[in-house]
């Protein structure tokens, strides 16, 4: 190593590619963030189909790294993945089939034949921890369409590899597995065997995935002379098993010894909320709902609830916005708050959501993709008295409710809904009076979704995190934890977590607010 590299601070990276934002961050051995890049990738369009676009994500990772590294000696990388996402490779690591998104939807016969080939909904959610999801969410969905779409090429794979560790194999030319992804609503991790199930069996991919199971802090070994080369790197840089990304938010949690005793609310496109278990298994009413288990970084069950809750918000806010633009006297909280308009006080913010809720004539319901939540039976729409308007309707212009134009009245609905839809999601991780919630992401910007929650739950003090950028800071947890040959348990002392305990809604009548609810649930 040469005097100039001597020079260098030494620094870890983080490879964090969520479904929307693709990062790459860097911290030094404190776990202190010095940098964080971020990018947008649009999908390629393979056979009408929305694919990944590996070959321009992985020219920019280079070229990050190449960034980053002309600055700090990179020491260790570790990348972490949005889930749902597998790739067939040859023995180099190069895909033989495309790497579709995992919400394309292939139809009601697509999920028959699924299941007439892998076995009863009910079943597999026993042994695998994994409810029935609709599109491609379950992974092992993705690769049965891909047997199915492109037989040859998918027999020609060598191996069936999840995202992370895909990515590990592009960097160091090796394979292996970790649990967290394996273990992630995919039907492939048998909880009892502590292995694969017989549904990669069937499939005929049980050889082609990397065994056995590793930590997530495990090396997986160090970059290839050619991507040494491209990046400016050091063919000594250690790369980690890999993670997936909601176990990586939970992580710090689990590594400050937080025990069982609180649910992670973590908020972006998806909501997942997330609460550590001392032991697997379903109570006989949560077969066939939307709750499943994730396998923790340190290999235990973690009770989980998902839906589209960032996603929801974007669709509903950008049809309140085209509504507003028809109607520009309507007033928005956000935009007055802003200035933008007269001042919004407290006051009148609750006298605004105690009339929607005593009037209880207004609603909005889920799920914008219909099958991804808590209410798979659901289809996305407003209520207005006795007025339903499909999203679809309202999105195409040919109808919608009048409230949806007053974006302050709007905006207060689209966060009631919200709201309900993670204390269902709490319900079903098997949230106790006394537990703890605490709050990352989008919605920690979000006052009134808080206030609420803090209102509707009393016996559960509701916290808004400081984690900032917490996938990323997860999985450089790992990857500092992998360069001192260490657990990220000895590493707890290095950080805090530190939430502000978010106030119950002033002013807000409590028994309208429970009424309101049972409607909007009667209303699914």
């Amino acid at each position: 190593m040469d005097s100039k590299m001597d020079s260098k601070k030494k620094a870890i990276v983080v490879i964090d590619i969520g479904m929307t934002n693709k990062k790459v961050a860097m911290y030094d051995d404190q776990l202190k963030l010095l940098a964080i890049e971020k990018r947008e990738f649009a999908p390629l369009m393979v056979d009408g189909i929305e694919a990944h676009d590996l070959a321009g994500m992985e020219a920019w990772f280079f070229d990050e790294l190449k960034s980053f590294g002309a600055q700090f000696e990179i020491q260790a990388i570790a990348v972490c993945t949005h889930g749902a996402t597998f790739v067939c490779t040859d023995d180099a690591g190069n895909p033989v089939v495309p790497c579709f998104y995992y919400t394309y939807e292939p139809g009601p016969e697509f999920h028959k034949r699924f299941y007439d080939m892998a076995g009863k909904p009910e079943e597999l959610q026993a042994v695998t921890g994994t409810p029935n999801l609709s599109a491609m969410i379950n992974p092992s969905k993705g690769l049965f369409f891909l047997k199915e779409k492109y037989p040859r090429e998918f027999a020609s794979a060598s191996r069936v590899l999840p995202f992370p560790q895909y990515w590990g194999m592009r960097l160091t030319g090796k394979a292996g597995v970790e649990g967290t992804y394996i273990g992630c609503h995919t039907y492939l991790y048998d909880w009892a065997k502590n292995s694969y199930s017989s549904v990669a069996d069937k499939l005929g991919i049980t050889k082609k995935l990397p065994f056995p199971l590793h930590e997530s802090w495990d090396v997986l070994g160090t970059l290839r002379p050619e991507v040494a080369e491209r990046t400016g790197l050091s063919t000594a840089t250690l790369v980690t098993m890999g993670i997936h990304d909601s176990n990586a938010s939970l992580l710090p949690y689990l590594s400050k010894g937080y025990g069982t005793e609180f649910v992670i609310n973590s908020t972006g496109t998806w909501c997942v909320l997330m609460h550590p278990q001392k032991k697997f298994g379903f109570a006989p009413d949560e077969l066939g709902k939307v709750v499943f288990f994730n396998r923790s970084a340190y290999n235990e069950p973690v009770k989980t609830a998902i839906f589209l809750g960032g996603k929801e918000y974007e669709v509903w806010t950008d049809a309140i916005a085209k509504a507003r633009r028809a109607a520009p006297d309507a007033t928005s909280i956000a935009s007055a708050a802003s200035g933008t308009n007269e001042s919004v006080t407290k006051e009148s913010e609750a006298a605004l959501y105690n009339s929607i809720l005593r009037e209880a004539s207004e609603f909005i319901l889920p799920e914008i993709v219909p099958g991804s939540g808590q209410f798979p039976g659901s289809e996305a729409r407003a209520i207005e008295a006795t007025n339903v308007y499909t999203y679809d309707s309202i999105e195409k212009g040919k109808s919608a409710p009048k409230f949806l134009a007053n974006s302050a009245r709007a905006e207060a609905v689209l966060n009631l809904s919200l709201a309900f839809q993670t204390m269902v999601a709490l319900e079903r991780t098997g949230l106790k009076p006394g537990e703890r919630i605490y709050t990352e992401g989008g919605f920690r910007n979000n006052p009134a979704y808080n206030a609420l929650l803090a209102l509707a739950l009393p016996d559960n003090p509701v916290y808004l995190t400081d984690m900032k950028e917490a996938t990323s800071f997860g999985a450089a947890l790992t990857a500092l934890a992998a360069l001192q040959g260490q657990t990220p348990s000895a590493l707890g002392d290095l950080f805090e977590i530190h939430g502000v305990q978010a106030e119950p809604f002033r002013g807000i009548d409590r028994a309208a607010l429970e009424a309101y609810r049972k409607k909007w649930l009667l209303l699914i």
